[in-house]
């Protein structure tokens, strides 16, 4: 299951909270992926990553508008890095539509993305706005 650990957080609650909802659709993600009883699971797939990709401009832009308030030197990195987030969401729903086989390996490609993505860029990238 994923939840967001003590190490994950950065110490601004707006950004820690919106980062445990990112974390709990990774855990919906996980949840669905290990579901033996959705034979198919193309809708759950298609409204996970819409709900992806919906709440992470959401929380994008409320991260890159407190690092301006703050003047945060490296806020073009992170719109770089939050836009090559956006691509990649993009490129998983491309693949996934009208591709009704391989579910699950949809599934747990988008939670390696995820997962892999929220902790490498929380611990490495975000953590330095919170010092």
């Amino acid at each position: 299951m994923y939840e967001m650990k003590p190490e994950y957080f950065i110490g601004i609650e707006l950004i820690d909270e919106e980062h445990k909802q990112l974390f709990a659709y990774a855990n919906e993600a996980y949840e669905l992926l290990h579901e033996e009883f959705t034979p198919d699971k193309y809708d759950n797939i298609s409204d996970i990553l819409g709900k992806l990709r919906e709440y992470t401009k959401k929380h994008f832009a409320d991260e890159e508008a407190y690092m301006e308030s703050i003047q945060y030197k490296r806020l073009f990195t992170q719109k770089v890095q939050h836009q090559q987030f956006i691509d990649k969401l993009d490129e998983l729903d491309l693949e996934h539509l009208g591709e009704v086989q391989g579910q699950d390996e949809q599934i747990a490609e988008i939670l390696k993305f995820l997962t892999d993505w929220l902790v490498n860029h929380i611990l490495h990238v975000d953590g330095l706005i919170g010092k």
